[in-house]
């Protein structure tokens, strides 16, 4: 077998399809039947929680770890002693680099963050970095969002909900005047024009992670881009619901349309600046399809390459996996607009 797709919500689901339509030998694995009877046909399945027994009983090249992130963390001990290849998606907390004596101890290679931001948006700050030396300021502006507000949480959330709710809640780590800081999340709160969508909402999240320490600037910040009155919503109401009710009003509607919208800009010795705007379609809804064709990406390198064992961000494992990323968003017509300038 090629690959494990551990979790087949609507990313995974994504994923194991288009790996299985590329010709590769997939595998996934989750407790929700729903889940599982949607790829019955299209790959092998099991239908359970992940665990050590399962993940040593699997005789794969590479796992996917699409499970969230409170689970996904969890996991990743495991999936590390196995002395394999992971393309890791699950997004925690907990920096992924801590394990990197146990990935090396048993020969693992695991890439993290492998998705729209964080993921894409690292590989483009720091191609912005190649580019342009030490950049006086580097942002990243990106959100999944319906492609109609509706007036009240105008939100589905295209992952686990849990993720989002702790993305609301963790403070935002970003550079300022060359120093990390950190600022509550929610923080810097604009109102901003996108072309072709109209006003929308931007404030500080922890999205840099990695690029922290391994994009060289003066100032960085990430903000996820929300319709406005979504985020006053939450915070009037978020001592009002409990967790199991957030993740009830965010549930993901199929039949309403959304899309994905992300800039990332830099400027250093030169400008560069990076439009991704992508709307769903049948075969996938925007985010899982923005997301996904990510990780294949860098599932096809770790199919494909000798790897270095460790840990890695995607920033830091091979100069070529950008266009890696960037061919394979055009192998699904998702356009990334490259408005690169010369001051």
């Amino acid at each position: 077998m090629d690959v494990a797709v551990l979790g087949a919500g609507l990313v995974g689901n994504w994923i194991v399809k288009t790996l299985a339509s590329q010709g590769f030998r997939v595998v996934a694995i989750d407790s929700d039947p729903s889940a599982i009877k949607k790829l019955e046909n299209i790959a092998d399945t099991f239908q359970q929680n992940v665990d050590e027994e399962l993940i040593k009983s699997l005789d794969v090249k590479v796992f996917v770890n699409a499970l969230p992130g409170r689970i996904g963390h969890k996991i990743r001990k495991i999936l590390l002693e196995s002395g394999t290849k992971i393309a890791d998606l699950a997004f925690t907390p907990e920096d992924p680099r801590e394990m990197d004596e146990i990935a090396k101890k048993h020969e693992s290679c695991l890439i993290y963050d492998v998705g729209v931001a964080p993921g894409l948006s690292n590989l483009l700050l720091k191609e912005a970095n190649r580019r342009h030396g030490k950049l006086t300021m580097g942002r990243v502006r990106v959100g999944g969002n319906p492609s109609i507000s509706d007036g009240q949480w105008s939100y589905m959330a295209p992952f686990s909900p849990i993720d989002v709710i702790e993305e609301y809640t963790r403070p935002a780590r970003i550079i300022r005047n060359g120093e990390i800081i950190k600022l509550p999340a929610l923080s810097e709160r604009e109102l901003f024009h996108v072309e072709g969508r109209g006003e929308m909402e931007a404030f500080l999240t922890d999205g840099l992670r990695s690029v922290l320490d391994t994009v060289d600037a003066d100032e960085l910040t990430e903000a996820t881009v929300r319709w406005p009155g979504h985020i006053d919503m939450y915070i009037q109401n978020k001592d009002k619901f409990t967790e199991s009710e957030l993740v009830d009003a965010w549930a993901w509607d199929s039949k309403k349309s959304e899309f994905t919208w992300m800039e990332v800009l830099a400027q250093g010795n030169g400008s560069a600046r990076w439009i991704l705007d992508d709307e769903g379609t049948q075969a996938g809804s925007s985010m899982a399809r923005t997301t996904g064709a990510i990780t294949c990406a860098v599932v096809k390198y770790l199919l494909e390459e000798e790897t270095p064992i460790g840990i890695y961000p995607p920033e830091c494992i091979s100069s070529d996996l950008l266009l890696r990323c960037t061919n394979e968003y055009a192998l699904h017509g998702i356009k990334l607009i490259d408005e690169n300038q010369s001051f």
